[in-house]
């Protein structure tokens, strides 16, 4: 049977807010994204998620969603909406739309009615206490909420956010709320979306079984069966930042009958401290760890997102290695957790580090995620508060406003990146899709020639120990035998010479990509050579 198209899918990320304008009113919009589509095309992306574009008051970047059923002013309307999916289906490019109902916005009107009158049928909608109760619940943002209750001094009760105060949490035990969630789904599910990548799901499955409604299988299961009733091949990625042995449980067991892919927030911390200590250890470490994923589901991997860099799951001592190395000065940390950094200021602007990162990403086992800008190397914007630092407008071409919008600069969504070695003058598309060897040059490059590495996907990973712990390989094999694709990564700077398994490049190889031109590998040869921070990904020929 044909694997499902995620299992080696090549995912690319879009803050609608911030992508490109299209009307000139400050705010990239639903246009902009059709707009670009052929872009991302070329990147050679077969799959974009889509961040909120739902109305909104947009105080935590549109995940205060006010209504799930329109599209906010600002982005476009439903119009807009199924222009841009056309598009991408012609393109051959499936879409993902963010779910984000952990909680609404304060502004929702289910929430208005539960504050204004406490026996409106909406007032169930969301959890109430008379006391702030204890809870295992700890804040999500340290230092912007004290607590995760506040009162609602209407009624004298205190209703639960586990994120902002303004964003109160739905309760997902209430059968009332699960049809609604179903009738969201449903809606964008006939306008042609593929699937959800679902916001906060431990804590949805967490007051879920709260209530009594039994176990985290049941309600994910609910979930992946609507789906798929609309869409055979549709999809449900969770956000799920989990301890390794928790992730099997949300996949549904061994029948992956709950969500088809997780973001692996556990590697993708690891995958940084590989990077500091220039060692593969850490990310081979996290890889044992994690347990091996059903058959029609997946890891999503990805380097940076909109977020800061969660080094939750690392020790005390790694993480102040990964912040020493990556984020030197306090103002680059964020909530104790780790950098507030985009991928090429993370990597000092070290062309040949980002490549190699890339490089590593895609060597992985799982879907690869790029996020918009970072295959420039966009830079961020640390005089910017909190998270808003990663989430500068993107940078097309040299011109006005970085080509992302014809409006004046103070109507701008956020400010563009301007000075310094990643102002938008120096780093920006059309100047790199002019360039033979640039940065967009080379990771479209990789994603082209990672999409049709279908082992990497679908078959069978052995890593190899070359004799450099600096080095990090795998060998991957299509799961009935047959072709062979060998990844290598140099992750120091400093040349590698490594000796390979005895008989894998008994016919010879050939370099599929690489950071330079390497000498042919010639039949037997038992040891190859990588640059500093070099990378080659090599097919062993029988």
């Amino acid at each position: 049977m044909r694997p499902p198209w995620w299992r080696n899918a090549c995912i690319y990320a879009i803050d609608v807010a911030t992508f490109c304008d299209t009307n000139g009113d400050g705010w990239g919009d639903l246009a902009g994204v059709r707009s670009r589509l052929d872009y991302v095309a070329g990147l050679g992306a077969n799959c974009v998620w889509l961040l909120p574009f739902y109305r909104t008051p947009y105080r935590d970047n549109g995940y205060d969603v006010s209504d799930y059923l329109s599209v906010d002013p600002r982005f476009g309307d439903l119009a807009d909406f199924a222009e841009l999916m056309a598009e991408a289906d012609d393109l051959g490019i499936r879409v993902l739309v963010d779910l984000v109902v952990q909680h609404t916005s304060d502004r929702h009107p289910w929430f208005r009615q539960a504050v204004e009158d406490a026996r409106s049928p909406y007032r169930d909608f969301y959890i109430w206490a008379d006391t702030p109760d204890d809870t295992s619940v700890s804040p999500i943002f340290p230092g912007e909420e004290d607590s995760v209750w506040t009162l609602d001094e209407r009624s004298g009760q205190y209703y639960r956010h586990v994120f902002y105060h303004h964003e109160p949490d739905l309760d997902h035990s209430n059968p009332k709320v699960r049809r609604e969630i179903e009738r969201v789904m449903e809606f964008w599910l006939r306008l042609g979306v593929a699937g959800f990548r679902v916001d906060a799901v431990p804590y949805m499955v967490e007051q879920a079984e709260n209530g009594g409604d039994g176990s985290t299988d049941h309600y994910i299961n609910d979930l992946s069966r609507l789906v798929r009733r609309h869409r055979s091949d549709g999809v449900l990625l969770a956000e799920t930042d989990l301890a390794p042995k928790e992730y099997a449980s949300y996949f549904g067991g061994p029948d992956g009958d709950g969500f088809h892919m997780q973001f692996n927030f556990y590697l993708n911390q690891y995958i940084f401290l590989s990077l500091a200590r220039q060692s593969r250890e850490p990310i081979l470490r996290a890889l044992d760890e994690l347990p091996e994923v059903p058959i029609d589901t997946q890891y999503v991997n990805w380097l940076r997102n909109h977020d800061e860099l969660d080094l939750g799951r690392l020790t005390d001592a790694e993480r102040a290695e990964v912040n020493r190395a990556f984020a030197p000065d306090r103002s680059m940390l964020l909530y104790g957790r780790g950098p507030r950094r985009r991928l090429a200021p993370l990597l000092d602007g070290d062309e040949r580090r980002v490549q190699l990162a890339y490089s590593v990403l895609m060597s992985l086992p799982g879907a690869p995620m790029v996020r918009y800008g970072d295959e420039i190397g966009m830079g961020d914007d640390m005089s910017l508060p909190d998270r808003l630092s990663v989430r500068a407008p993107m940078q097309w071409s040299p011109e006005r406003n970085a080509g992302f919008s014809g409006a004046a600069a103070d109507r701008l969504v956020r400010p563009v990146i301007s000075d310094g070695p990643f102002g938008f003058e120096r780093v920006n598309v059309l100047r790199q899709q002019t360039e033979t060897g640039s940065l967009l040059d080379r990771v479209s490059g990789m994603v082209r020639t990672r999409r049709g590495l279908r082992q990497i996907g679908n078959g069978r990973r052995r890593a190899l120990d070359l004799g450099r712990d600096s080095v990090l390989a795998f060998l991957y094999s299509d799961p009935g035998g047959g072709e062979q694709i060998l990844m290598i990564n140099n992750l120091a700077d400093e040349e590698a010479v490594v000796s390979l398994p005895d008989g894998l490049l008994r016919g010879g190889g050939v370099d599929l990509f690489a950071d330079a031109a390497y000498e042919k590998p010639a039949p037997g040869r038992a040891s190859i050579r990588l640059n500093p921070y070099g990378y080659r990904w090599l097919r062993p020929l029988i």
